[in-house]
C-alpha cells in the first residue's frame, strides 16, 4: 500500500496566512492550483510575447507541487522562514526531509517522476522555476488584492512587499499578467462583463 496520492490530498487541510486576520481562509490545495494556472500563463506569454520556448504544461505541474512538503511542515510564514540565514537553512533541511518522506510514500518506479516536483529539479526545469517563483508571489497578490477589496487593510502591507518582490524578478511575463490581468481581482463578478 502507498499512500502518496493520500498524503498530497492533505493540502486542503494545510491553512495558509497564519499571522494574518483572514475574511476568507486560503489552504496549500487553492494557492497550488491558483499558482499552477499563473504558471502556466507566465509560460504562455514568455512564448507568444516574448520570444521563449518553455514547456508551459511542465510549469503549471511544477507549479501543483511547489508546495507540497508543507503537508508535513505546515506553512511557516515568510517573515519567520526568512527571519536569517540559519533559519532559513534549518527550514531548508526540514523541507528536504519532508521531501524524502513523501517521495517514501512511492512505489520505486514512480519516485523519478515525482522526485523533480517535490523540490529536486531536472536540469531542463531550471528555465521554469522564475516562472513557478514569480506565479507563487503573483497569487499571494491576488489573495492580497482579494482581502483589501472587502476592506480588510491587514494585507496592505504584504501587498505592497509583494509587488516589489516580482517587479525585482524582471520577468517581462510576471509584469504583464500584473499589469494585464490582475486589476480585474479587484472586480466584482458583475464588473468583470
Amino acid at each position: 500500500m502507498h499512500h502518496f496520492f493520500a498524503m498530497i490530498s492533505r493540502m486542503k487541510y494545510i491553512n495558509r496566512w497564519g499571522l494574518m486576520r483572514n475574511t476568507r481562509s486560503e489552504n496549500l490545495c487553492e494557492h497550488s492550483f491558483e499558482t499552477a494556472v499563473i504558471a502556466h500563463a507566465l509560460a504562455v506569454l514568455r512564448n507568444t510575447r516574448f520570444g521563449g520556448r518553455v514547456d508551459a504544461e511542465r510549469a503549471a505541474l511544477l507549479a501543483l507541487y511547489h508546495d507540497a512538503t508543507e503537508i508535513i511542515t505546515g506553512d511557516m510564514p515568510t517573515p519567520v522562514k526568512y527571519y536569517n540565514r540559519e533559519l532559513r537553512s534549518a527550514y531548508r533541511e526540514v523541507e528536504r526531509a519532508a521531501q524524502g518522506r513523501l517521495l517514501a510514500y512511492l512505489p520505486d518506479d514512480m519516485k523519478p517522476v515525482y522526485g523533480p516536483l517535490l523540490g529536486e529539479p531536472l536540469p531542463s526545469d531550471a528555465e521554469l522555476l522564475p516562472l513557478v517563483k514569480a506565479a507563487d508571489k503573483i497569487a499571494a497578490v491576488i489573495k492580497c488584492v482579494e482581502e483589501k477589496r472587502v476592506g480588510n487593510r491587514e494585507f496592505s502591507s504584504a501587498e505592497n512587499s509583494l509587488r516589489r518582490a516580482v517587479a525585482g524578478m524582471h520577468l517581462p511575463e510576471a509584469d504583464c499578467f500584473l499589469s494585464e490581468f490582475l486589476p480585474s481581482y479587484s472586480l466584482t463578478l458583475d464588473e468583470q462583463k
